[in-house]
């Protein structure tokens, strides 16, 4: 009997000193946050596109404003490359450079100008684009990592960007009167024997809109992309709680 007693105390002690060092020890149970739970299908949708529609408007404000493009080294729109080989040689002769060099110079500003106007058609088409976007499109954006919001964007309003574009970028041309020295230049050059003497051997297309439409939206996605990895890679970008929500998500399915 004093064997059984002395077994069960022992017991009785070694249980109560257990009891004692779990309450001392510290609980560590990781509950869910509103920032680290899973989003809803509405909140997916509606963060993606708040963090969507401020990258856009960054975009488009900064571009759209006097000098972004002709005063910028990186979005600067120079003239077309088959043109701009042929420039040096326009500009080492006297005789070439005071009959066109002028009117070359006007056609840069022109182009520029042209894009930066163009710049202010962008935002309701973007917008419209974001007001589409599924749950599906929006989950796979999130997933998709740098560039995959812009690449969307890009897939679902490239046609209506550059329609909106042309006529903006048509007016500066017209402007500055540049088809009445342009296509003249073009089509001299694009003469059989000229092409032969410059070493071209494909027409230079004189289109001048549609060179500048292309390059003002192609300045456009990447300013955009630009803000859209930001919003990815810098958490300080996320200015909302759903936007935390959703970025953070986002980064816990790639790890």
């Amino acid at each position: 009997m004093r064997i059984h007693s002395l077994t069960a105390i022992l017991a009785g002690t070694f249980f109560l000193s257990a009891c004692d060092i779990l309450n001392q020890m510290p609980v560590q149970i990781t509950l869910p946050t509103a920032e680290n739970s899973i989003p809803t299908e509405s909140e997916a949708s509606s963060g993606l596109g708040e963090a969507l529609i401020n990258g856009i408007e960054k975009g488009t404000t900064t571009l759209n404003k006097p000098g972004a493009f002709f005063q910028s080294a990186v979005r600067k729109i120079l003239l077309p490359k088959e043109v701009r080989d042929l420039e040096s040689k326009i500009r080492n002769n006297a005789v070439l450079n005071a009959a066109i060099g002028g009117q070359l110079d006007k056609a840069v500003k022109a182009m520029n100008d042209g894009a930066e106007n163009a710049m202010g058609k962008a935002m309701p088409i973007f917008k419209d684009a974001v007001m589409k976007m599924t749950f599906t499109d929006a989950m796979s954006i999130l997933r998709g990592g740098n560039g995959a919001a812009t690449l969307y964007l890009k897939n679902n309003t490239s046609t209506s960007l550059q329609a909106a574009f042309k006529p903006v970028i048509e007016n500066a041309l017209n402007e500055a009167k540049i088809t009445e020295y342009w296509n003249p230049i073009i089509r001299e050059i694009n003469k059989p024997l000229n092409k032969t003497l410059l070493g071209i051997k494909q027409d230079i297309n004189p289109d001048l809109n549609a060179y500048v439409t292309e390059r003002a939206t192609t300045a456009l996605f990447q300013e955009i992309e630009q803000q859209e990895n930001a919003i990815r890679a810098n958490p300080v970008e996320r200015t909302t709680a759903l936007l935390k929500k959703v970025f953070n998500y986002a980064e816990s399915q790639k790890k």
